[in-house]
């Protein structure tokens, strides 16, 4: 106000310019017009009417100020808690701010500053700001709780999942057997329908089951894994190795459920995995409705009020629990996974695939690409698809004993018996399969009634083999007299023939 005071002075009894003035006080020409219309707008000139201090003359100048100018301090652990939200910013916090209070507000720029002081005064974890529905930070407790065998047998310890919601601290916990991959997808499962959605981010440490390789820059996390997220419509980012402060929300989450939950079971005895987590969860619910410290509310009414409504619905149908492996199709154009082979197409063999293993069937990859899909087999079982093969062996494996029959009746008796005779002199059927193609073959060479006539030669000098058919139908053989019948007399006269000499010839 003594500012103020010496433009009015010199306004109005020294007669200076605004311009001489702003440079005689130290203030802007624009504020000493400001002060000037205000003074004239009360009626006030030089000398001051006496009595008027600097609070009356500013309660003149400034009615609406009432006088003193007392600010309202905002609520600041309100605006920390609503900065969580998407798309909230301390712009929009301090223009809604304005219009509460009014004039006791303060500036924007006092009012970011203020803030600013007030996180630096609040613990080192605050300082992240973590929006609504974005990340879920996901860790094992370090400690383990032992369940006893009730049979009387050795105890097991049990692994303690912690999966803690990033703008609101809701924690989720419970007990598993191992730290493995099947352990670890169906906690994830069960998570995500505690909290009744699904996040933008999932935050995991370094652990095996999760990521496949740790890197800073370019991790990769586990098949499986990547398969739920693609599933539940998330994405993975694995915390940074040896950067705590990445995933900062599961070290104080874990810390939470150790002191809160695990130290307050250390005392009771539990013979079941399904007692244990039924006391985990009972201790849950009263660890996410504890009032915070320093901040309104508890974790369960900033989930209700800031997470859950932004969080991406679950599926409508579950997530199926799959294995993915590399696996090399052998030559024989199978992989081999546990103790059973699958086939895979022929000209693949050789290759580097990846194989999908659920609890029903097994699906393989190519370059992304599903080739081939069969249902689990059993132990020691082969499963083939015939498409998978070349035609040669498809062929091949398409004979039987009955297949070879059936096309020798049909072209003839002599041909069927001779067969017949082939498969019983063989060890194996498939011994005979070669003898049977050979047949085949001479059938599309010479036709149904020579090979035919040919069998019943080969019949009748008792020699029912391959070599011998063939033999008999590239001499022509068949085309001559049929031999005579086994008991007919050999007495009789031969055929007449060109070549026949008969006895003069050798004398």
């Amino acid at each position: 106000m003594r500012k103020i005071t010496e433009v009015l002075r010199l306004k109005f009894a020294a007669g200076l310019s605004h311009e001489k003035i702003a440079r005689a006080v130290g203030l802007s020409k624009g504020a000493v017009n400001k002060y000037v219309s205000l003074a004239e707008a009360q009626g006030l000139s030089w000398p001051l009417p006496e009595g008027l201090d600097e609070a009356a003359l500013e309660a003149r100048l400034y009615p609406s100020r009432g006088g003193v100018r007392e600010r309202v301090e905002p609520d600041y652990g309100a605006m920390h808690a609503e900065l969580r939200r998407k798309g909230v910013t301390l712009q929009l916090l301090w223009a809604e701010y304005v219009a509460a209070v009014g004039d006791g507000a303060y500036r924007y720029s006092q009012y970011c500053e203020r803030y600013r002081r007030w996180v630096k005064r609040q613990k080192r974890s605050m300082r992240q700001v973590h929006r609504a529905g974005e990340k879920l930070f996901i860790d094992y407790c370090g400690p383990t709780v032992a369940v006893l065998d009730g049979a009387g047998g050795p105890a097991r310890a049990a692994q303690i999942f912690v999966a803690v919601l990033g703008a609101s601290s809701y924690t989720y916990a419970e007990a598993t057997w191992t730290q493995s991959l099947p352990d670890w997808i169906a906690s994830h499962q069960r998570a995500f329908a505690f909290f009744g959605g699904v996040p933008e981010l999932l935050i995991p440490d370094n652990l095996r089951s999760g990521v496949t390789k740790a890197d800073r820059y370019a991790p990769e996390p586990n098949a499986t894994y990547l398969e739920l997220a693609r599933h539940y419509g998330t994405a993975i980012l694995p915390a940074r190795p040896y950067k705590p402060k990445d995933k900062a929300k599961a070290e104080v989450g874990v810390q939470v459920v150790e002191r809160w939950i695990l130290a307050r079971l250390r005392h009771q005895t539990f013979t079941s995995l399904a007692a244990l987590n039924a006391a985990i969860a009972e201790l849950l619910v009263e660890l996410n409705e504890r009032a915070f410290q320093k901040l309104p509310g508890s974790r369960r009414s900033l989930f209700e009020r800031l997470e859950r409504p932004v969080l991406k619905a679950l599926p409508e149908a579950p997530y199926e629990l799959a294995e993915w492996r590399r696996c090399r199709a052998g030559l024989d154009y199978h992989i081999q996974v546990g103790d059973c082979a699958y086939s895979v197409p022929h000209a693949l063999a050789g290759q580097l695939l990846d194989v999908r293993l659920s609890g029903t069937g097994l699906e393989v990859f190519a370059r992304g690409k599903r080739v081939a899909a069969h249902p689990r087999g059993s132990a020691g079982q082969d499963c083939t698809r015939p498409e998978h093969m070349p035609k040669a062996h498809r062929e091949h494996h398409q004979w039987s004993p009955q297949r070879a029959l059936d096309w020798a009746t049909a072209i003839g008796p002599a041909t069927s018996a001779l067969v017949a005779r082939q498969l019983q002199q063989q060890l194996h059927p498939e011994h005979a399969y070669r003898a049977w193609l050979g047949l085949r073959k001479a059938e599309r060479s010479y036709g149904a009634a020579r090979l035919e006539a040919a069998c019943e030669r080969a019949l009748a000098i008792n020699s029912p083999i391959y070599r011998s058919v063939a033999s008999i139908l590239k001499q022509g053989l068949d085309i001559q007299p049929p031999l005579p019948a086994p008991g007919e007399d050999a007495d009789a006269a031969p055929p007449a023939h060109a070549n026949l000499r008969g006895s003069r010839y050798y004398h």
